[in-house]
C-alpha cells in the first residue's frame, strides 16, 4: 500500500501564492515519514492534502496528484477516506466528536460506524486507551479535558479506526516528556504491528529521531531536503530552517568541539541521559 504525491501544489482559495509547490512525496506500508520545517512552511498543509482533505473539505486547487495504491483522493468520497487514512490536527478538541459523553464512547464513535460488533469495539477501545496510557480516562467527560489529556484521546479515537495511513500534525505539541514517549512508543508498535504508514509533522526532533525511517524539510513550500532520519537531522544546515537538531545531534557536536566526538561516546552519553 502506498500513499504518493507526484508534483503535488497546492494554493488556497483567495490565496496570491501556492502552499504547497510541486512536491513529491511517497508514504508506503510498515514506515514513518518525519516532516520538519519553520513555521507557515506549509507543513499543514501537506498533512491536509496528503490526507485528501484539501480540496475535497478545504477549499483551493489541486495540481498534481495525490494517490492511494494508484487511485487518485479527489475521487474517493469523504467515508472512504477516513477508513484508509486518518488526520489528527494540532487542534485535538476540535477533533472530538462532541456527541459522547465518556472518552470510552469518544474512542469508540469510530468503530460503531464501521458497524463492527460490540466485542471487536470494546477490544479496540481498551487497546487504544492502554496504548496511550490513558485508561484512566475511559469514564471522563471529553469537555473536561486539559488539552494534553484532549490530544491523546483524540490520537486513540483514530488509531482505533486502524486506518492503513495516519497523517499527524503536532501530535504531540501539548505534552510533557511522559506522554510524548508514550506516544513515540505507540505509534511504534503500529507500525511493527499493523504495517501503518504514518506521516507525522513535529517540532520535537527528538521523537522523530527514534521513531522515522525518513525525515523530509519543507520550507515556503516546497521539499529543500530529504533522507534517512540520521542524515536529515544530522545536517549542518538544519537549523537554518528554522529546525533544531535533537538532543544526539547536538550532544555528538559538543563531543566533537571537546575532542570527544566518537560515536561509541555518544551513544554512552545519551544512554545516560535517557535514564
Amino acid at each position: 500500500m502506498t500513499l504518493r504525491l507526484s508534483a503535488a501544489t497546492y494554493r488556497y482559495a483567495g490565496a496570491r501564492r501556492d502552499a504547497l509547490d510541486s512536491v513529491d512525496l511517497e508514504i508506503s506500508t510498515g514506515s514513518v515519514l518525519g516532516v520538519v520545517g519553520p513555521n507557515e512552511a506549509g507543513k499543514s498543509t501537506l498533512c491536509l492534502v496528503a490526507s485528501g482533505l484539501a480540496p475535497v473539505v478545504v477549499s483551493g486547487r489541486l495540481s498534481g496528484s495525490v494517490t492511494i495504491d494508484g487511485r487518485e483522493t479527489t475521487d474517493m468520497r469523504p467515508h472512504e477516506l477516513a477508513q484508509r487514512c486518518g488526520i489528527l490536527f494540532q487542534d485535538a478538541q476540535a477533533q472530538l466528536s462532541g456527541t459522547a459523553s465518556t472518552v470510552f464512547e469518544e474512542v469508540a464513535f469510530g468503530p460503531r460506524n464501521l458497524g463492527l460488533s460490540l466485542p471487536a469495539v470494546i477490544e479496540r477501545v481498551e487497546a487504544c486507551l492502554g496504548a496511550l496510557g490513558i485508561a484512566s480516562l475511559a469514564d471522563r467527560d471529553p469537555a473536561r479535558l486539559s488539552g494534553g489529556q484532549a490530544q491523546l484521546v483524540a490520537l486513540a479515537a483514530i488509531l482505533a479506526l486502524r486506518p492503513d495511513f495516519l497523517i499527524l500534525d503536532e501530535p504531540t505539541s501539548q505534552l510533557d516528556p511522559q506522554g510524548t514517549r508514550l506516544v513515540g512508543d505507540a505509534l511504534r508498535r503500529l507500525v511493527r504491528e499493523s504495517r501503518t504508514a504514518i506521516l507525522v509533522v513535529e517540532h520535537k526532533t527528538a521523537l522523530l529521531d527514534r521513531l522515522a525511517d525518513r525525515v523530509v524539510v519543507v520550507d515556503e513550500g516546497r521539499i529543500v531536503r530529504e533522507g534517512p532520519t540520521a542524515d536529515v537531522l544530522g545536517d549542518a544546515a538544519l537549523p537554518g530552517h528554522g529546525v533544531e537538531p535533537p538532543p544526539r545531534v547536538r550532544v555528538q557536536s559538543a563531543l566533537a568541539a571537546a575532542g570527544l566526538g566518537t560515536a561509541a561516546e555518544t551513544d554512552r552519553l545519551m544512554a545516560e541521559l535517557a535514564t
